[in-house]
């Protein structure tokens, strides 16, 4: 692995004794396992931010609402017609 950038953290000793076994356990170094368990934990946290989840009743307020018909309302009629009159000027 080529180390590109560096990152430094502060811990108090109880935290560094707790990581220090768990690395040790995994058979790591303290950077290693700190490597991967933050990547874990980011991959993790990135894939759950990015999914929506909806029940059962907003998902069918959201297909109804995306599959209905559409009715624009004032302020895009007007939109509309305002662009229509640009367009033919």
């Amino acid at each position: 692995m080529v180390t590109a950038a560096r990152f430094d953290l502060k811990l108090d000793a109880d935290d560094k004794e707790l990581l220090a076994r768990a690395a040790s356990l995994m058979g790591t170094t303290m950077a290693g396992f700190m490597r991967s368990a933050a990547k874990e934990k980011a991959q993790a946290l990135l894939e759950q931010e990015s999914r929506i989840t909806l029940s059962t009743q907003d998902f069918l307020a959201f297909s109804e609402a995306i599959n209905g018909a559409f009715a624009p309302n004032p302020a895009l009629q007007k939109a509309l017609a305002d662009a229509a009159r640009v367009k033919r000027a």
